[in-house]
């Protein structure tokens, strides 16, 4: 009886330790973290937001499902960062290499940027 209730320890402890590797939340952290580049999506689920880190800024945008020619895709995607006060020491250069990165997944898609970075755009 003992071995077996170490036996089912040892499988759950197992189990909770790959569902803790694998949890993509802790991903998303550990990139802001570590200020890298690391995109949680579902691509399926139109529903579901897209989260971006970007060297330690996330951001997060809401996807809008449109119409093209044939079939019906993601054609619009408004994209805010999580906290403006990390922006600090992004240049414009860093905000289209970001709308690549998301156009590599939505290539339809038209991205419209919220506030603050919008301005910034749109200056010069």
């Amino acid at each position: 009886m003992l071995r077996l209730l170490l036996l089912l320890t040892i499988i759950a402890f197992i189990v909770w330790w790959f569902q803790y590797i694998f949890n993509p939340k802790r991903k998303l952290m550990s990139a802001i973290e570590k200020k890298q580049t690391f995109v949680l999506d579902d691509e399926d689920n139109v529903r579901r937001n897209l989260l971006l880190t970007y060297k330690g800024v996330l951001f997060e945008g809401e996807k809008y499902l449109g119409s093209m020619e044939d079939r019906f895709t993601v054609t619009k995607i408004s994209l805010w960062p999580r906290q403006s006060s990390r922006l600090k020491g992004l240049t414009r250069d860093d905000f289209f290499e970001i709308s690549e990165i998301i156009r590599e997944s939505y290539p339809d898609a038209e991205i419209e940027w919220g506030t603050p970075v919008k301005e910034f755009l749109q200056r010069e």
